[in-house]
């Protein structure tokens, strides 16, 4: 493994942040693209519906973007534990929050890259396991996992999660900048669990290497410029197996994360910190309650 990190930081070496962010930019004009021919389809073909329940998930997505903007983290398990609260099938709602993240975390790597809070070799060791992660975590979940059955189970992940979220506000640990070990792991962790439990490479990743040292500046740009190319080939698999039909609750989620947006940024300048994770990781505790004595009684 040692010897695979050493020739992976050699061939990557030469690659620079503009080349990153030339292939981010490639890459989101052929999701774009894609999502732009089906719309026209679907308004030709008059299949194109929505209802009041549009708003919901608007609501839903300003909530999360909110949350997120504030800490730098929760968007993915805030939006999953409120979709599955509204019943929401676990396949359908990691599908259409990682569908969504793919124009949130594009902007949000961009901006990284330009003020350069990355550290090149650590992105690199995180991004391609993480993208393995999450990729067969996508595929299990659209191919072999039943929403039914799996929905417990992801509400237990999601109250871990939870409660991890409350313990990071309480300890509030900052540590001199260190050398990240067992990087790649942590990602191919973080990668699987995100895309099966529908949020949690944020809160996972980003708050272990926190944990060890490493400069929280270079671990949120780091961990969120990654983000989009974990996001985006989850989504190429998730369209693949479970087609886009579900237009009403990505596009709620991007608008209303558009207009959260500068809100999240301003909450970030004025609320403590320390009570903003608690109150995070109480409501996620509370809805996936909710949502797992829903689901098995």
């Amino acid at each position: 493994m040692t010897r695979i990190l050493l020739q992976l930081e050699k061939a990557t070496n030469h690659i620079s942040f503009k080349q990153i962010a030339i292939t981010m930019l490639v890459l989101k004009l052929i999701i774009i693209s894609y999502f732009a021919y089906l719309l026209v389809g679907e308004v030709t073909n008059g299949t194109l519906n929505f209802d009041s329940t549009f708003f919901i998930f608007m609501g839903v997505g300003f909530f999360a973007q909110v949350i997120d903007g504030a800490l730098g983290m929760a968007y993915g398990v805030s939006c999953t534990t409120l979709l599955m609260n509204f019943g929401i099938p676990a396949s359908l709602a990691s599908a259409s929050v990682h569908t969504s993240e793919i124009f949130t975390t594009g902007i949000s790597g961009l901006s990284h890259i330009k003020f350069k809070n990355i550290d090149k070799g650590l992105f690199f060791k995180i991004v391609i396991t993480g993208t393995l992660g999450a990729v067969l975590g996508a595929y299990l979940i659209s191919d072999y996992f039943d929403g039914n059955i799996i929905k417990p189970y992801i509400s237990a992940y999601l109250i871990l999660l939870g409660c991890y979220i409350i313990y990071k506000g309480v300890a509030n640990k900052s540590a001199q900048n260190k050398t990240v070990k067992k990087a790649t792991l942590l990602a191919l962790i973080g990668g699987f669990l995100d895309t099966i439990g529908g949020g949690g490479w944020g809160p996972i990743v980003t708050s272990n290497l926190l944990s060890q040292g490493k400069d929280p500046r270079e671990a949120i740009g780091t961990v969120n410029t990654a983000e989009f190319f974990i996001t985006y080939f989850a989504t190429v698999i998730f369209v693949f197996f479970l087609g886009v039909k579900h237009w009403q609750i990505i596009l709620g989620l991007i608008t209303g994360g558009a207009l959260a947006a500068p809100i999240g940024a301003y909450i970030a300048s004025r609320i403590n910190k320390r009570a903003l994770f608690f109150m995070v990781g109480t409501l996620i505790i509370l809805t996936s309650g909710y949502t797992l004595y829903k689901s098995v009684f």
